[in-house]
C-alpha cells in the first residue's frame, strides 16, 4: 500500500520537474530533504506529531526550505506531504522518483564489476557498448573484485551480462559435455 501512494506521489514530483525542466534540482533537493529527515529523529517527530500545529509545522518546513535553499517545487511538495500527513513516505517517495524519472527519461542504471581496474576509456567503451545494448542512457557504477578471474560482469536492472573468466569457461565445460 505504502508503495502505491510513495508511486503516485512520485508520479506527481516528476510531473512537476518536467513541467518545469528542472529535473536534476528537484531531484537533488528531495534527495537533500530526505536525508534531513533520516538523520533527525528530532524533525521526524516533530512533523510526525499530531500535537504540533499544522502552521508551526509550515513555518518550520518553509525556515528549513529557505536555509536549504531548496527550489519551489520541493518546497511546496514537503508542504503537501506535511498537510497530508505522509512524511514518513519520505524515504519511498525518494526512490520512487529516482525510478520514475529513470523510466521516463530513459536512464538506467548499471553496476560494472572487473577484475581490474578499468581504465577511462574503457569505462566509456563499455558505458557506450550498452546503451547501443540497452536502448537506455545509462549510468554505470565500477568496481573492482580481485575474485574474478578475468573479464568484468555488468548488471543492468535485473539483467546480468557476465563475461568473466570464470564464467566463459563453464559455458566452455557444458559445451564438451554435450558433445
Amino acid at each position: 500500500m505504502n508503495g502505491a501512494v510513495a508511486s503516485r506521489y512520485a508520479r506527481a514530483l516528476a510531473d512537476v520537474a518536467l513541467e518545469q525542466k528542472d529535473v536534476d534540482r528537484v531531484k537533488r533537493d528531495l534527495d537533500s530533504v530526505a536525508e534531513a529527515f533520516r538523520h533527525s529523529a528530532d524533525l521526524r517527530a516533530f512533523l510526525e506529531s499530531p500535537a504540533v500545529s499544522h502552521d508551526l509545522k509550515h513555518k518550520v518546513v518553509g525556515e528549513l526550505a529557505s536555509r536549504m535553499d531548496l527550489v519551489p517545487a520541493v518546497r511546496n511538495f514537503v508542504f503537501l506531504l506535511v498537510d497530508h500527513h505522509r512524511t514518513e513516505l519520505l524515504g519511498e517517495i525518494e526512490q520512487a522518483l529516482e525510478t520514475e524519472l529513470n523510466a521516463r527519461l530513459g536512464v538506467a542504471h548499471a553496476e560494472v564489476t572487473s577484475a581490474r581496474e578499468l581504465s577511462d576509456q574503457e569505462r566509456r567503451e563499455l558505458t557506450r557498448a550498452l546503451e547501443q545494448r540497452t536502448g537506455k542512457r545509462i549510468e554505470a557504477r565500477f568496481r573492482r573484485d580481485p575474485s574474478l578471474v578475468g573479464g568484468t560482469v555488468v548488471r543492468v536492472g535485473s539483467t546480468i551480462y557476465n563475461g568473466s573468466v570464470r564464467e566463459q569457461l563453464m559455458r566452455l565445460r557444458q559445451q564438451l559435455e554435450t558433445e
